[in-house]
């Protein structure tokens, strides 16, 4: 007696049988009717459903879809326990609209298609060549999903239904998909877009890129309008349920050879007896679930691992090549800085050198001034001594003369105006030669702060280059302090004779206004003068 839970498990694969056979009823009714009736795609859209747009993303449904791949015994009798009344209801839903059911038909025959190469390719050693039929089947699938609700287009030979266009515009998309473009144009044997097209899925799979290019296109709404009826599957939510199914793709490996192969004359006709399996190979593929489940994910956790270690190769590779810029750089700065080197080097050597011969000539100057200093000097103390002579004569006869102007004074008592003017006078000459004897002190103080100044001098002129412009100046100063001094000296020599007229002029003036006995102090006075 058999238990309740295989009950349940009998009855959910019969359900599933009955659902196949009724998804593959409707499909051959749609091979019928799209080739009897190819004006039926146009009319159709004014018929269609709601304009809900899925807003879900992308990948939860691939996580759903991949959920469907591997169910297990809970899911049968999940399904068991589903009322039969949805089935009725959405076959009522497909009735009234036939772009709908059309829909849901490419849908669950992507959903087996795929499955199935997954399945296939996982128990065969994965790589896949051009000749494997669930690889065949897989982009006539597609290859009827992307025709669905293609916008016809006129040309001069008539009407035409192109893959290509769409297909093409993911090359302003996503730039790395302008390779494959590339390469599909460049193919010989290829002449019509039907075979750019069936050539760019094959080359995309091959680089594990297909979804990612047709979720790029299907975000596109507005370009996809361009090529597409509102209704067709690459527009409707369908679409992105088909791209998300795509995502399980990247766990298998193809090797397709596009160049030898025959693409425009292919004629893409869906086997469903391929689809059509019987209840011993749904009991094995769901015992094969579960092993599918941890090789998907192995497999999942192998490329990501490579993505990753890819990644982390093209960052070193990048710090590589700018530590190389780097280093031909610092290369080309040491060599620049070597030649500045070197050139600094021989300018040092050449300011030396003139360096040296600039203090050898200050040195030769410096003592050809030292003699022509040693000479102004013994000429200036002989100079000195002639004046303190002369100003040592000049003193006693001043004495004298002091002496002789008191003495007059004496006897010239009676005439007071004679003597007021002569005292005036005799102040006058008092004033200028204490004046006199200030300007000879501070000459002699000058004279010494010359000597200090000419030491200084001497001691600068041996430790530095500029003391020599220095001391020039300083002798040149000295010269005409000295000129200045003897021309001082000439003109208190001619002061002094000034003054000896002075004394002599007012000693005759008052020797002609006295009386007759001051005739010998008048004698007195021009033997003195004299």
């Amino acid at each position: 007696m058999a238990t309740p839970a295989e009950h349940d498990l009998t009855l959910a694969e019969a359900e599933s049988n009955k659902e196949k056979s009724q998804v593959f009823g409707i499909l051959r009714f749609q091979e019928e009717k799209s080739t009897g009736e190819k004006a039926s795609t146009t009319t159709s859209t004014t018929m269609r459903a709601g304009d809900g747009r899925w807003q879900a993303p992308i990948f939860a449904l691939a996580r759903k879809a991949s959920e469907t791949f591997s169910g297990s015994s809970s899911h049968v009798l999940a399904k068991v326990a589903e009322p039969t009344s949805f089935v009725n209801e959405w076959s009522a839903q497909a009735l009234r609209d036939p772009m709908a059911m059309e829909r849901a038909n490419l849908l669950n025959m992507a959903k087996l298609s795929i499955k199935g190469l997954i399945e296939s390719a996982l128990s065969f050693g994965r790589t896949l060549d051009s000749d494997y039929p669930p690889l065949q089947q897989f982009f006539v699938v597609m290859e009827h999903c992307l025709k669905h609700g293609l916008r016809v287009k006129k040309s001069f030979l008539g009407y035409n239904k192109s893959l290509w266009g769409p297909l093409e515009m993911v090359e302003k998309l996503c730039p790395e998909a302008g390779e494959i473009a590339a390469s599909v144009r460049d193919l010989p044997g290829l002449k019509t877009p039907l075979g750019r097209a069936r050539a760019w899925l094959r080359l995309a799979l091959m680089q594990k890129r297909l979804a990612d290019y047709l979720r790029l296109l299907i975000t596109r709404k507005d370009l996809l309008s361009d090529f597409y009826e509102n209704s067709a599957v690459m527009v409707e939510e369908e679409g992105a349920v088909i791209v998300g199914l795509l995502v399980g793709l990247n766990v298998i490996d193809a090797n397709l050879c596009v160049k030898g192969e025959d693409l425009d004359t292919q004629v893409g006709v869906i086997d469903f007896s391929m689809y059509l399996k019987n209840d011993i190979d749904d009991y094995r593929s769901e015992e094969r679930n579960g092993q599918i489940a941890a090789i998907l994910d192995q497999k999942n956790y192998v490329e990501e691992l490579n993505r990753q270690l890819n990644s982390s190769v093209h960052g070193l590779q990048g710090r590589v090549d700018n530590l190389e810029k780097s280093n031909s750089k610092l290369i080309e700065e040491l060599a620049i800085a070597k030649n500045n080197i070197i050139k600094l080097q021989e300018e040092n050597h050449q300011l030396r050198n003139e360096n040296t011969i600039i203090l050898m000539k200050a040195q030769q100057q410096l003592e050809v001034t030292q003699v022509d200093v040693d000479v102004e000097l013994d000429t200036y103390k002989k100079s000195r001594q002639g004046l303190d002579e002369m100003y040592n004569e000049a003193r006693k006869q001043l004495r004298e003369e002091c002496q002789l102007r008191q003495d007059v004074e004496n006897e010239l008592v009676v005439q007071v105006s004679m003597k007021q003017e002569m005292d005036l006078a005799m102040k006058l000459l008092e004033k200028d030669i204490h004046e006199k004897q200030d300007t000879l002190i501070g000459l002699r103080h000058q004279l010494d702060e010359v000597k200090a100044i000419n030491v200084e001098m001497y001691s600068k002129m041996q430790t530095s280059d500029d003391g020599m412009k220095q001391k020039n100046d300083m002798i040149t100063r000295l010269e005409e302090k000295t000129n200045q001094i003897t021309a001082t000296m000439k003109q208190l020599e001619q002061s002094d004779k000034d003054l000896l007229s002075q004394t002599r002029t007012l000693a005759m003036s008052f020797v002609k206004c006295a009386s007759a006995d001051t005739e010998h102090q008048y004698k007195l006075v021009k033997d003195i003068s004299f």
